[in-house]
């Protein structure tokens, strides 16, 4: 069991049983695929000197990387032409250079694409670079580079690796599904990871509303006596990294802190299947799991599905939205970010893509903090976001860093329970744009 419960924290409504007995049907590969060169954290990605419009590729061959190590590369999802290479439409809001292919309808794979070796006489370093090759990131919706995770500095002792199957975030079930559907290669993907550290012992946390997940992850784990499973007390954010690794390990990630400073490192359950396809076969991240669901979706579903694929198509495949469909969110209704229109491809971190309708929406005006601290019980940071909040509001950033804003992630817990309706996250979120431009000048 969980060896502590982290303080904070919320129990919205679920509604996982949209999906959460749908298998994962795999979508035919679409006819075109935008694929933008930033989709992940770090330094974005160029085109590499061979790719240019009417450049033919392969699926899975490399068409774009960076120099810099906190980057991952890219590659193509289908095999067929280059018609594009420039900004894009992106789920953050933006436009973003993106490459884009036209299918031939062949599907065929890079020649150069092969097993790596034995996995079990691969090295450390062996691991490290088929994982940065294979371009993964972290599939919880972070996309953090895996290797980087997985290169902490010589300094830094990891024992433990913590895989996060909690997807606590209402309406997704996309890594639930995976869990029930490949949990071998879950447990193999988080081995590889712990000899690529050199970790003693490997933790899957799984919240206790997946019951069947969690036998189906025991069972696969039952003859590693160094990976054990947690079941842990849903609640949201279970699934956050501070969170997740204070309930399974009992260590606390101190404040500006990393995960690396209290000895462990934290991936997805989708991250762990990508390096086992990595390791045993040399395949790149070029697909993932994604739920579509929601009382607008009309046909709610787990999906594999290529990336640059557009989310209209995927949309399309799932019915359509249906009329009194208000919003349409890449994510989860927590963290997730809405969109204007579903003209956007779907990248490595895209969990879900939610439909709502009006009757899901609360809409209402804000009005002024009645000092109620519901918002300063709920954070699981231990912060005061009311205050950083009001710091926002009136231009006061340095008061904000003062105030840690720097410490939130965004969960929405704040603002979930706000009786007033303040747009908590969204000022925070403000508040911690303004910070990290002010830092970098």
């Amino acid at each position: 069991m969980s060896s502590t419960v982290f303080k904070g924290g919320i129990h919205p409504e679920y509604h996982k049983e949209l999906t959460a007995t749908m298998a994962i049907s795999v979508m035919k590969p679409p006819q075109k695929v935008v694929i933008p060169l930033n989709q992940h954290i770090g330094a974005p990605c160029e085109p590499l000197d061979s790719i240019a419009v009417d450049s033919e590729v392969k699926k899975g061959q490399k068409i774009a990387e960076s120099g810099s190590f906190v980057s991952a590369p890219i590659h193509a999802s289908v095999s067929g032409k280059v018609t594009a290479i420039g900004p894009y439409n992106h789920p953050l809001g933006r436009p973003v250079e993106a490459i884009t292919i036209e299918s031939d309808g062949q599907d065929q794979w890079d020649e150069k694409i092969k097993p790596p070796g034995n996995p079990e006489k691969l090295t450390p370093e062996d691991i490290r670079k088929v994982v940065r090759e294979a371009g993964i990131v972290g599939l919880g919706g972070a996309t953090f580079p895996a290797h980087v995770k997985l290169s902490p500095p010589g300094d830094k002792k990891i024992d433990v690796v913590v895989i996060n199957g909690a997807e606590c975030e209402p309406y997704l079930t996309a890594d639930h599904r995976v869990m029930l559907e490949k949990p071998e290669k879950i447990v193999f993907g988080l081995k590889m990871m712990m000899k690529a550290l050199n970790a003693e012992k490997g933790i899957i946390g799984v919240e206790d509303n997946k019951p069947d997940a969690i036998k189906v992850m025991e069972q696969a784990a039952a003859e590693d006596d160094n990976i054990t499973v947690a079941p842990l007390h849903t609640k949201y954010p279970q699934g956050a990294e501070k969170m997740l690794i204070q309930v399974t390990t009992g260590r606390i990630v101190p404040s500006g802190g990393l995960p690396l400073e209290v000895g462990v490192v934290n991936h997805n359950v989708g991250t762990a299947v990508a390096v086992t396809d990595a390791v045993r076969e040399g395949r790149p991240l070029i697909e993932r799991v994604l739920t579509a669901t929601g009382s607008g979706m009309t046909r709610p579903s787990n999906l594999l599905v290529r990336v640059g694929t557009l989310v209209s198509e995927v949309i399309e495949l799932c019915g359509g939205l249906k009329e009194n469909t208000h919003k349409l969110v890449i994510g989860g209704p927590m963290m997730g970010i809405a969109q204007p229109n579903p003209d956007i491809p779907v990248i490595k971190g895209t969990s879900g893509i939610l439909a709502l309708t009006e009757e899901d929406i609360y809409l209402a005006e804000s009005s002024p903090c009645i000092r109620c601290a519901k918002c300063v019980d709920s954070c699981p940071v231990y912060l005061m976001p009311t205050s950083i909040a009001q710091a926002a509001e009136h231009g006061l950033f340095k008061r904000a860093e003062k105030l840690h804003a720097m410490d939130c992630f965004e969960c929405g817990c704040c603002a979930y329970v706000c009786p007033s309706k303040i747009p908590l996250t969204q000022l925070i979120r403000i508040a911690k744009a303004e910070i990290t431009k002010a830092n970098k000048r």
